[in-house]
């Protein structure tokens, strides 16, 4: 199979993965639990899980991705940041808002906070992709910042995107155990309920999307071209050039 095939096909299993991990969190929350609201109760509370599964997973993961769909390439390099930086921002906010909903359905109910390793590591979690927002803005979006700069934080940034990444799958499946733990009771997790099967399915999923992104994120065969290549393929696909075909086969 050819290197563009194997990365259409990864791109597009990952798609899958990460939708159908909406579908099933979505499902979880909605079936199993006591729905979605914002009255300090439980309903509140699953907000938490729907959006770090949306936000802090899938979100973040396209924009890992983002620079390597073949479809964008012939947009410009300054294009594709701004919009790896919108989805990183958006993937912020949303959870954002999933941390004031675990915070304020924790006090409604006289329930500490910050008391286990999830929570620990979920709020390290946070503030470093608000590191990485803030330091990626300020390298690679603000027009005075030196090139050489920009070329030495680039690996760091690299690096500390997918460490990112990685350690926020490792969270959520940690929340998700945790969760099990604690809200079942008749019958127990360890009985293994509908409810305790569905979500460690939902966990599998994480974990085979975040695969996917990483295999993506780090081939180095399917790395985004140069812009001067980038400009070359788009000329010649479109003049349809025999070329072109040469090249990307």
């Amino acid at each position: 199979m050819g290197e563009s095939k194997m990365l259409l096909l990864a791109l597009g299993s990952a798609a899958f993965f990460g939708i159908v991990s909406i579908f099933f969190v979505l499902r979880w929350v909605l079936h199993f639990k006591e729905g979605l609201g914002w009255d300090g109760g439980l309903a509140e509370f699953n907000w938490h899980p729907v959006l770090v599964v949306i936000g802090f997973i899938f979100l973040q993961g396209t924009a890992i991705v983002v620079y390597r769909l073949p479809w964008t390439w012939r947009c410009s390099k300054l294009t594709m940041k701004f919009i790896h930086a919108g989805l990183n921002l958006l993937a912020f906010a949303l959870v954002v808002v999933s941390m004031v909903a675990v915070f304020d359905f924790h006090n409604t109910a006289k329930i500490p906070n910050m008391y286990s390793l999830h929570s620990w590591l979920g709020l390290a979690a946070v503030i470093l992709y608000c590191l990485q927002l803030v330091l990626g803005i300020v390298m690679f979006l603000v027009p005075v910042t030196p090139v050489y700069w920009r070329a030495a934080f680039m690996p760091l940034h690299v690096y500390s995107g997918l460490f990112i990444f990685s350690s926020t799958i490792a969270v959520a499946l940690m929340g998700i155990t945790e969760k099990l733990i604690f809200g079942l009771s008749n019958p127990k997790y360890k009985d293994s309920p509908p409810e305790a099967i569905f979500v460690n399915i939902l966990g599998l999923i994480l974990v085979v999307f975040g695969a996917l992104i990483l295999l993506i994120a780090t081939r180095p065969s399917w790395k985004r071209p140069s812009e001067q290549l980038s400009h070359i393929l788009t000329m010649l696909q479109n003049y349809n050039s025999p070329i072109f075909c040469l090249l990307v086969h």
